[in-house]
């Protein structure tokens, strides 16, 4: 028996699962990547660190903030640049505006509709429409927020290294301020929604989990210490021990593994690792919902993400107070002429680094690995487990099922769509 879906949509990008089994033995379980390469990290040799910031940002729209903070925090380490107290909260003003457009548009838009039996948000706007405008607004925030302090809502360019071109009005963060309160009451309605439903457990498999230790010591999105579920740390700049990247025949995406296993990276991972740290109603919701299955179960990154949006809202109202309260810092740009470093953020979809070597002003090292290649073992590993479980009793719905694991992760491929490809042999 051979299964074609075309396309699995509600996903970022170009590529497919392909299954093979014969009689009740999983053969072959490949998560396959069309997209070519855009050799960016060759694109940006030989230019100057102020135009790499621009090209590297283009990478991917959902997560374009967070490659430009990557990027030039990355210059900023290879130049020993400071970065005044001013424009860090900005930047991290800026990062929540990502995280909660990025993760409501998955959560709200992309895989609820799988947990109430829709094929899609429009599907399920007649029965259950506070959820998909809560969603909405949400989204629409976090573009907001975009827009103010980094210019555009995709793509913005007031981020620069060691400084902003423009420091955002007061008005406009007051209306910031305001906004998130009101929205406080959406995400928790909508975080709500999601232990009313059953989530299986046919994948269920212990994995390892990896993120960044933030600067403050508290939950949040930026650091320069690397974490695991096993207690282990390294500073960024050795954060090849942890990827160790490697080329597969069925993918232009590379892969990574950590002491040869596969491991996870996103909201499941910092929720796992570093949930305790959860301050307000995020961590109430946290220490209420969570349960040793969240190790096990991918799904549960859903329900991570949206206690994440929680947290983002409530940390801005004492963010734009501590922002109002600095002075504007000098808008002058340095200069990074020799250096080496590695710049590191967490991502909606888990940890981006961004390393760069410069020499006589121009860039002649570039190495960027995304969250979702060093995610893409994982997902294989659980689309087999989920496979052998189910194929001693295929049920009707056998390709949905294993549609719901990657689409977990919120892969970012590109803009486009999946295909999913099940082939059985008796």
């Amino acid at each position: 028996m051979k299964i074609n879906i075309m396309p699995l949509a509600r996903v970022e990008g170009e590529g497919g699962i392909y299954v093979e089994m014969e009689d009740e033995r999983v053969k072959e379980v490949r998560m396959d990547i069309y997209e070519g390469p855009r050799l960016i990290e060759t694109v940006v040799l030989g230019k100057r660190p102020d135009d790499v910031i621009s090209i590297v940002t283009r990478i991917c729209s959902i997560c374009s903030t967070s490659h430009r903070l990557a990027s030039v925090r990355g210059f900023e380490r290879a130049g020993g640049v400071e970065v005044p107290e001013k424009i860090r909260l900005l930047r991290k003003l800026v990062h929540y505006g990502e995280y909660i457009e990025s993760h409501s548009l998955h959560y709200y838009l992309l895989a609820l509709p799988d947990f109430f039996g829709y094929p899609d948000a429009i599907s399920m706007a007649e029965k259950y429409g506070d959820l998909v405008l809560g969603g909405l607004e949400l989204k629409k925030f976090g573009n907001f927020i975009m827009e103010t302090i980094n210019g555009k809502a995709i793509h913005g360019e007031n981020i620069r290294i060691g400084y902003m071109g423009r420091i955002p009005e007061k008005d406009a963060l007051e209306h910031i301020k305001s906004r998130a309160l009101a929205l406080i009451p959406v995400i928790e309605d909508g975080i709500m929604a999601f232990p009313a439903m059953e989530i299986p457990d046919y994948m269920e498999e212990e994995t390892n989990f990896i993120c960044l230790v933030p600067e403050d010591d508290g939950f949040g999105f930026i650091g320069n210490t690397i974490i695991t579920s096993k207690g282990e740390r390294f500073d960024v700049e050795e954060y090849k021990k942890v990827t160790n990247e490697r080329v597969v025949p069925h993918s232009f995406a590379k892969r990574s593994s950590y002491a040869g296993s596969p491991f996870t990276v996103g909201a499941l991972a910092r929720v796992n690792i570093l949930g305790e740290r959860l301050p307000g109603k995020a961590g109430d919701f946290f220490r209420r919902l969570w349960s040793e299955r969240w190790k096990r179960n991918p799904l549960f990154n859903n329900l991570a993400q949206a206690i994440e949006i929680l947290f983002c809202l409530e940390q801005i109202p004492p963010l734009v107070d501590r922002i109002l309260s600095l002075p504007d810092p000098e808008l002058k740009e340095p200069e990074v002429k020799e250096g080496e470093g590695t710049g590191a953020v967490e991502a909606p979809r888990g940890t981006l680094y961004h390393h760069y070597k410069v020499e006589n002003g121009r860039t002649v090292e570039c190495d960027i690995i995304t969250p979702t290649a060093q995610n893409l073992d994982d997902m294989e590993k659980y689309l087999r487990r989920a496979a052998e479980n189910l194929v001693k009793n295929p049920p009707e719905d056998f390709e949905l099922r294993l549609e719901l694991i990657p689409r977990a992760y919120d892969p970012c491929i590109s803009c486009s769509v999946h295909m999913l490809r099940v082939k059985v042999k008796k």
